[in-house]
């Protein structure tokens, strides 16, 4: 059954009693909403967590940024990657950069980094968190 929650569309449904309910998001919906709402948030880049949260060993968010925004250099609190939705960002680590479009997977570095967006951007960050 379709739902909207905060302006994106996710579907859950039963699968059997004894199991818990599935979800559909639409990842291209929740990433235009993150764009847009970057656009008059502090900073330039705004956040939402899509699945998991602090308590669980796997999150996943995304991330909504303006061009010129940037996320400031910070620890990598365990394995992630960050899967670019839309536009084009900048991935710094140490003295080496990556680029990243549409579509391309950049697997985060363990020591500190940051990330620029070169072009309005929206990026899934997804992190598996060490014990």
């Amino acid at each position: 059954m379709p739902a909207c929650q905060s302006g994106w569309h996710t579907t859950k449904q039963r699968v059997r009693s004894d199991t818990v309910a599935m979800q559909k998001i639409s990842l291209e919906a929740l990433a235009r909403q993150q764009v847009k709402l970057a656009a008059t948030a502090a900073g330039g880049h705004t956040a939402d967590t899509v699945f998991g949260g602090h308590e669980k060993v796997l999150r996943q968010t995304m991330i909504g940024m303006v061009a010129g925004a940037r996320l400031s250099e910070h620890e990598n609190p365990g394995e992630a990657t960050a899967l670019i939705l839309h536009g084009r960002v900048r991935l710094h680590a140490a003295h080496l950069s990556w680029e990243g479009t549409r579509g391309d997977l950049l697997i985060m570095p363990d020591n500190r980094h940051s990330l620029e967006a070169l072009e309005d951007s929206a990026v899934l960050l997804t992190v598996a968190k060490r014990s």
